[in-house]
């Protein structure tokens, strides 16, 4: 989700991230992949303007204009 919004492609998150392309897709297909590689992907989102938020038990994304 948090991709999508920044209009990025998955080469983009696993350059940003520096995990490979194969990883990201992975993830994104819901398989396994190793933490510390979740995480660096996650703190790329970020730094690009990504903010998750926890509300009612529902995690979602929202990026600033």
């Amino acid at each position: 989700m948090a991709r999508a919004a920044l209009k990025w492609s998955l080469t983009d998150l696993a350059e940003a991230s520096g995990v490979g392309r194969a990883t990201a897709a992975r993830f994104e297909l819901g398989q396994s992949v190793e933490p510390d590689k979740i995480s660096a992907m996650r703190e790329a989102l970020i730094a690009a303007g990504a903010q998750f938020v926890r509300r009612a038990g529902r995690i979602g994304v929202t990026i600033p204009e």
